[in-house]
């Protein structure tokens, strides 16, 4: 069924929440009256989807009856979860692959079970010492996926191919964040992963803000969509204004709403339509108040889908699927 703006899911990461709180409580160990205050800050947004971004809470770690505990949660409020994020967990980081990969699986099965249409994972890596002393950590350089390396190509095609084979078998999409110096890190170089992995519930999360901000020289925005969002099944939406002077070598990037930013989202909510896209859309924002940076997204962002779910000339390369309406772990307690 096709979506017009009235029902297209419209999530929000939360960057935003502190995976150790002010006074000193660790979110993955709070109580559930503490996650459902949270949810509720969403949901007073004006939200009411949420991605379940794992810098807050990492639910592939939770247990059985505390992954209930979050579910409820969300749903107390009127929250349903179409979304998981996997934050800087890449297959195939040297050290830590393997312990990534085997997470990435927990977190398959906890989204499955919380209902989740799409699970986002990406290939960059944990923040530099340097990135970390940055008021926008993007402004130093981080971590650079081996350009080249055919080995490591090929584990990532193989690792990311198995993370999609799980997906499938429990009805959950895999999406490939796009995120700068990786191999999602190019339109072509993320097209032939997802080509290369080959199959249909693996798709792209065209992150194209990931490499708007870089303070270096980078591809037209119109051109990066247009070769990924036949390939997305799930997009991470952010904006930067940026200001560059080629001659000098000088570019600066600082965040911005998506309305007053550089992509203009009309204009590529208007290139996702014609290739068929269906999929859910998440609101990011770093820096300030970044939920009421998000709810005021997601005002612009009703403002601009199609008021009609008629208008849908294009056919998506990938499986879409909508949000279930509640969660399977709702529907089993």
């Amino acid at each position: 069924m096709a979506l017009s703006a009235e029902g297209w899911p419209i999530a929000v990461a939360l960057l935003q929440f502190a995976a150790i709180s002010r006074d000193g409580t660790v979110a993955q160990e709070a109580e559930p009256e503490q996650w459902e205050k949270s949810f509720r800050q969403v949901a007073r947004a004006g939200f009411t989807e949420v991605d379940l971004t794992d810098v807050w809470v990492r639910i592939g770690d939770l247990t059985p009856p505390r992954l209930r505990e979050f579910g409820q949660a969300a749903a107390a409020v009127g929250l349903t979860t179409p979304a998981v994020s996997l934050i800087r967990r890449s297959v195939i980081h040297a050290q830590n692959g393997e312990a990534n990969l085997a997470y990435s699986h927990r977190a398959i099965d906890a989204a499955a079970a919380l209902g989740a249409a799409v699970v986002s994972v990406g290939l960059h890596q944990e923040l530099t010492p340097q990135q970390k002393e940055q008021l926008w950590f993007w402004t130093a350089p981080g971590h650079y996926d081996p350009v080249g390396d055919r080995e490591m190509w090929k584990r990532a095609v193989s690792r990311l191919g198995e993370l999609g084979t799980h997906a499938a078998e429990v009805g959950v999409l895999l999406s490939l964040e796009m995120y700068e110096d990786t191999y999602l890190g190019t339109a072509d170089s993320a097209v032939r992963l997802v080509e290369e992995i080959g199959q249909p519930g693996v798709g792209l999360n065209p992150d194209t803000g990931n490499l708007l901000r870089l303070h270096r020289a980078i591809d037209d925005w119109r051109e990066l969509l247009e070769r990924t969002l036949p390939y997305a099944n799930y997009w991470h939406m952010k904006n930067y204004q940026r200001d560059e002077d080629r001659a000098l070598s000088r570019y600066v990037a600082v965040p911005s709403t998506l309305e007053g930013g550089v992509i203009s989202y009309r204009e590529a909510i208007e290139i996702a339509i014609s290739v068929g896209f269906q999929g859910v859309l998440c609101c990011e924002q770093y820096g300030g108040d970044g939920l009421s940076v998000s709810a005021a997204n997601r005002r612009y962002l009703k403002s601009i889908l199609p008021e009609s779910a008629n208008y849908f000339p294009g056919t998506s390369r990938r499986l879409q699927l909508a949000p279930s309406p509640a969660s399977r772990i709702e529907a089993s307690t």
